[in-house]
């Protein structure tokens, strides 16, 4: 399953917007309101959990400097990542744009389609305030 976010325009620069994702602990800032649970773990792991969802563990797996960044599913029975491409604008503007792909049986997906989509939406609407 391959889920994209519209693309967003934020007004720094792809390095500062880079920097900022780089952060876990900066996801906080990025939830939704219908997040019950947000624990840092590590410089690069942190937990969340939605109301009525279970919690989810997402490591920083990968990194490119300004660029694009990867969370990925850290422990538990589901495999995906979440991946955010930054492209420069101009030198005050980036655009970002969220990937969440995972492989899961067809009634998962159909399931968690929804969710999904408007989760990795509002995380990518709340980028433009919070970076």
């Amino acid at each position: 399953m391959n889920l994209e976010s519209p693309k967003t325009t934020i007004n720094k620069s792809a390095e500062e917007t880079f920097n900022f994702l780089s952060d876990v602990k900066n996801f906080e800032k990025l939830m939704p309101e219908n997040t019950s649970k947000f624990e840092i773990l590590d410089n690069d792991t942190f937990l969340f959990a939605l109301k009525g969802m279970p919690e989810i563990v997402l490591k920083k797996k990968e990194a490119i400097p300004s660029n694009k960044i990867v969370l990925g599913a850290a422990g538990g029975k589901l495999d995906f990542s979440l991946t955010a491409d930054i492209t420069s604008v101009d030198n005050s503007t980036s655009e970002t744009q969220l990937t969440f792909n995972g492989d899961f049986n067809p009634m998962m997906a159909m399931m968690i389609k929804g969710p999904i989509g408007k989760f990795i939406e509002t995380l990518v609407t709340n980028m433009s305030t919070a970076i």
